[in-house]
Order: structure tokens, then sequence, then C-alpha cells
């Protein structure tokens, strides 16, 4: 018995420390937060665990939410799928270059209703500046490469005059789009060409890439193949030869530092397919401190109406499941800190209903414990078989809910996924808090003896207790 004991008494020992880091993590989180705005150095012993705050979605701690259309027209059908991946990866990649912290971005299917036209979610927390957003997205190059349009009588039907009498054809019109785009560049380099010192942007496309390009250049000896970025031609050389190897040269008046640029844009990532921004949202700081706060008092105002319950129908299990579920929700907590989950308003309902999981397998296991001691089993033994015989219930109960979160993850949008991920980690949390730690503490109370005060302690609700435990 004493070894189950001290067993309790580590676990609760390494509760109470957990939720003593969970409580200083935040409070070093906050003065690291103060000293930045104001400018003074504060001293703060365990500032270490600064480097696990909470990390607190789009909707809790304010940002910019923009919504892009991609045209995927000049695409094939087959091809849509992979083009969109890999324009969310290029956008992903630009966005962490700048540091924004769990950034969300997602495809939006168009659907059948809508073809040639495909929509991507970019979700941006801590940046409220939609211009900044913008620019963040804007930078990245659309990169591709076109060939002469063979049907001269049209090139030649859309000559145009310009103000100053010269005359220039749509370079839209002039050359055709070929399947060769930024999705198949590997990297960009800067070097300078050996007899003019003029700066050069080198292009070396992936094996796929490389087997496009000598194929376009060896269908197009003679002619000249357009480099476009952005929708603008920016070098047309003219294919003497097939060229292998997968390496290309952009080549114009650069100066070094727009060279410079040019190729961190490029490998940054170049979109495969062009974008435009067609909405944009702003959730200010305080709108999300509203709902932060609003999230916050409604998981108190639950876990406060539970003990209550638990307290008033179950009296010493429910003491002890109460003091179960306090160490089930700090390593909740502590969870979120260290894995790090980001938490939306979705999240945090998630993690309300887990709470009440965790109490209903505690409720499974005390009716099954009342029903044992009804029976004329002793305390001790009404614990053991009850626990054992509710332990079917609860897991069959869990693995349920487990799937449900597991489907809502897989096939959900953004504010689903937050839901289902972290109500699939509060249930198996809470599986392990009911069935482990709760059991833990009441063997460790080692009741066997039936007298009044037992009596009360095991009863329930208005119930008499002597109805509860036989003498």
């Amino acid at each position: 018995m004493w070894k189950i004991r001290i067993k309790a008494l580590v676990i609760l020992i390494i509760g109470v420390g957990i939720g003593l880091f969970v409580y200083q993590s935040e409070m070093s989180s906050k003065i690291l937060t103060s000293s930045k705005e104001s400018g003074e150095v504060v001293t703060d012993p365990f500032k270490w665990t600064a480097r696990f705050p909470f990390k607190l979605g789009l909707d809790l701690s304010g940002g910019t939410h923009l919504v892009y259309k991609a045209d995927v027209s000049q695409i094939e059908q087959s091809g849509i799928a992979d083009s969109m991946s890999a324009l969310r990866d290029v956008i992903e990649r630009r966005v962490n270059a700048f540091g924004v912290g769990e950034p969300s971005i997602q495809i939006q299917n168009s659907g059948f209703s809508n073809q040639g036209e495909e929509r991507l979610i970019v979700d941006l927390p801590g940046v409220t500046d939609v211009s900044k957003a913008i620019e963040m997205i804007g930078q990245t190059p659309m990169l591709e490469f076109r060939t002469e349009n063979p049907n001269t009588d049209i090139v030649t039907q859309n000559v145009k005059v310009d103000e100053n009498g010269n005359a220039f054809i749509d370079s839209n019109i002039q050359y055709l789009s070929t399947e060769l785009t930024g999705k198949y560049l590997d990297k960009a380099l800067l070097e300078f060409d050996p007899t003019t010192g003029e700066p050069i942007v080198s292009l070396i496309f992936d094996s796929e890439g490389s087997k496009l390009f000598e194929k376009i250049t060896s269908e197009n000896v003679g002619k000249t193949v357009a480099i476009f970025l952005d929708g603008q031609v920016i070098s047309a050389p003219v294919v003497n030869e097939s060229i292998s190897g997968g390496r290309a040269q952009i080549s114009g008046n650069f100066t070094p530092i727009e060279a410079k640029t040019l190729v961190g844009r490029l490998n940054s990532g170049a979109l495969p397919v062009p974008i435009s921004l067609i909405s944009t949202e702003t959730i200010g700081p305080s709108l999300g401190g509203e709902a932060t706060e609003a999230g916050v008092k409604a998981v108190i105002i639950g876990f406060l109406a539970i003990a209550i319950f638990l307290v008033f129908w179950y009296r010493l299990p429910g003491l002890v499941a109460i003091i179960a579920l306090s160490m089930y929700v700090i390593a909740m907590l502590a969870i979120f800190k260290l894995v790090p989950v980001t938490l939306t308003a979705a999240g945090i309902a998630g993690f309300i209903i887990s709470i009440g999981i965790a109490v209903d397998a505690n409720v499974l296991i005390f009716e099954r414990i009342k029903e044992e001691l009804r029976s004329g089993d002793g305390v001790g033994d009404s614990i053991h078989h009850g626990f054992k015989r509710a332990w079917l219930s609860v897991r069959d109960s869990n693995i349920s809910s487990i799937i449900t979160a597991i489907i809502l993850y897989w096939f959900g949008t953004s504010l689903i996924k937050g839901f289902a991920l972290v109500f699939l980690i509060g249930v198996i949390a809470s599986l392990v808090s009911a069935v482990s730690v709760t059991r833990l503490f009441l063997y460790a109370l080692d009741i066997k003896k039936k007298n009044k005060f037992t009596e009360f302690i095991f009863g329930s609700g208005f119930s008499n207790a002597k109805q509860v435990i036989k003498a």
C-alpha cells in the first residue's frame, strides 16, 4: 500500500511542477513582451520559460486573412491539384521567410462550377498591417517561359501603334504559354558576364524542368523563347540549338542590386500559377483579446460547474476526480506550450468538450463502483471491480471519439482541424487521467472499513448512503 501512496504522491508532485512551469512560462512571456515594448531590461531568473508561450491562432491573436484567386485556366485538369499544392508550398516558404508565426495557407477547391479558378486562403496571425501582408505575398514572382505564336495572322492583326507612332504587339498574343514555369525551378544564381561584366541571373531546373526546357528549345530552334516574370517580358533570346542540362539565363539591363533581389525572390519561390488578391480581412488585437478572454472564462466556468457536480453527486470519488481532472487540465496546457499547438476559438471549444469526455469516463467508473457496493462488496474490492468492469465501456467510448477526431482532422478545413487536433489530444489525455490517475488516488486512500463516515463519503446526491453501501 505504501508503494501505491508513494506513486500517488509522485504523480501529485509532478502535476504541481507542471502547473508551476505553465504559470511561470506565461508570466515570463508577459515580462518579455512588456520589456520589448518599453525598451527596459527586466531581470527574470526564469526567462528561459518564455520560449514556451501559448501560440494563438488568427481569431485570438489578431492578424490578416487574405483570399487569392489562382488562374489555372492554362493548366490541364489533371495537373491543377499539383500546381495548387506547389503554389501553397511556395507561398508558405515566402511567408516563413518573414518570420510570421504559425501561418495557415490552404487551398479552397472551386469544384466543377468554377473551372479555371482556384482559391488560396492565407491567414497571418499577428500581422495586422494589410499592406505589409500583401507585400509578403506579392513579392514572390510568377516565372514562365513562352514560345512564339505560330498563327502569324492573329499576331499581324493585333499590331498596335503607341502614342509615339511606334508599332508593337501585345506580348500575350505574340507568345504562347508552355508547361515550363517556376514550379520546376530548383534554384537561381547571380553571375556576371565574363565579357561585359553585366549581371546575369542563371536558372537551374529540376529533372522534370530540364526535360521540358530541352524539349522547348529543340522545338524552337531559330525562334525566340520569351522569359516572363510577373506577366512582363524580361528576356526574349533566340534559340540557336537545343539546350540540355536544365540551365537557362536571364540577361537584361539589370543593376547588381536588381539582379540580387531577383535571385532572392526566385529562390524563395517562383509562383507556378498567377494569383490575384480578391479579398482581405483584418482582425484587430483587441477583438482577438476579447475572444481569448471569453474562451478562458468559458473553460473556468465549465470546470467549476463540473467540479461542483462531481463533489455533490459522488462526494469523495468526485473530489478525487477533480484532482485528477485538474492534473489533466494542467497537462493539456503544458502540451499546448511544448508541442506547440496553435490555439483557436474552435480549439478552445475542443478543449472544453474534452474535459466533458474526461468527466464522462469518471461517471461510468463511479456508477460501476456504486453497483459493486450495492452488491455487498467491500470498498476496496468495489473500487477494483468498478474500474475493471467499466474499462470496456470507457475504452469503446474513447475510441469512437478518437476516430471521430481523426476523421475531422483528415477531411476538415483549418478551423475544423484546430478543433479536431485539440479534441484528439484531450481525449487521449483524459483517458489516461480517468483510468490511471483517478484509480491510483482512490487506491492510495485504502478505505476498507464500513461505517457512517464511509457511507457518507461514498453516498450519491440526495440518496441515503446506506442504500449504496450495505452493512
